[in-house]
């Protein structure tokens, strides 16, 4: 696997208390704990990544 470029969520604090970054590569997402940065991540593809997108911001 390449290297990949982390984003941060705009959504996540200044203080680091809940972030999540996300990396994306062809046709999957990469999503980790942005204190945890050399620890597991998971990794969805492109449809699972929209339904998770979708029900967040139907609940949110």
């Amino acid at each position: 696997m390449t290297e990949l470029t982390w984003f941060k969520s705009s959504h996540s604090t200044n203080e680091d208390v809940a972030c999540v970054e996300i990396a994306k590569t062809l046709g999957t997402i990469h999503v980790r704990d942005s204190k945890n940065k050399t620890g597991p991540h998971l990794t969805f593809d492109a449809p699972a990544w929209q339904a998770f997108v979708d029900f967040a911001k139907s609940t949110g």
